[in-house]
């Protein structure tokens, strides 16, 4: 599941990266809403939202370029929450209209407002929640329960980036999570390389793959589609 951010490089550009990684292979595709102030995000990810936001991308604008895109693969809508509330109660509707299949939702963890969790869970699209790789178990099966489409596992602590490296823990992480939910997990965070994408696909159900697509893209959307080509040839052969 590669991630871009709506509107960069630039909004034809970014229309055209949806469309490349898909036919590239992309099982989902993760879009995120610029924002602002991207405090989950690394400089990768964080420079590409600032350049979005230059080209005039906002929400309406995303799910104006997802409904355009009408890529064959769900699309799961990455956003941090202020965007979301600002853009009024019908935007889950008109998210799900313009195809999106799920949403991820950065700032809102389990328990701190269970009106809004009430409305993103009884809305239209799959509610994807967010577990860190310290999250005990017992609020590993809180968040999944309170989840649907999958559980998005956090690979390591800090914000987005690429890294040379995979988590040591992670496979024993990955166990205490399957341990409390049958929902398919996802890993992302600082997956950057093929050999890592395969390796990780042998223990999840899902890869994310953000900031090595997002700084690929900075050089050409050819690039970035090609390396997530070489990403679903990896986790294939694996």
């Amino acid at each position: 599941m590669p991630y871009v951010t709506a509107g960069h490089p630039d909004v034809e550009r970014s229309l055209d990266l949806i469309q490349g990684l898909a036919d590239a292979g992309a099982d989902a595709i993760e879009v995120g809403v610029p924002f602002s102030d991207p405090m989950a995000d690394g400089p990768v990810i964080q420079g590409s939202s600032q350049r979005a936001l230059g080209h005039g991308m906002n929400l309406d604008r995303t799910l104006e370029l997802i409904a355009r895109a009408r890529v064959p693969v769900p699309v799961v809508l990455f956003s941090y929450l202020n965007p979301l509330l600002a853009a009024g109660r019908d935007v889950l509707v008109r998210a799900h209209d313009a195809s999106v299949a799920g949403v991820l939702v950065t700032d809102l963890p389990v328990g701190a407002d269970p009106d809004l969790e009430s409305w993103f869970g009884e809305g239209p699209l799959a509610f994807v929640r967010l577990v860190a790789p310290t999250t005990p178990a017992t609020r590993m099966r809180e968040i999944a329960r309170h989840g649907r489409g999958f559980v998005y596992l956090i690979s390591r602590l800090g914000v987005t980036g690429v890294q040379q490296s995979l988590p040591p823990e992670l496979g024993e992480t990955l166990r205490r999570l399957r341990a409390v939910t049958t929902l398919p997990v996802c890993v992302g965070f600082g997956i950057s390389q093929p050999e890592q994408a395969r390796t990780v696909a042998t223990m999840a159900d899902g890869v994310v793959v953000g900031s090595a697509i997002v700084r690929a893209a900075e050089e050409s959307i050819e690039s970035a589609i090609s390396l997530a080509r070489a990403m679903r040839g990896a986790m294939d052969k694996g």
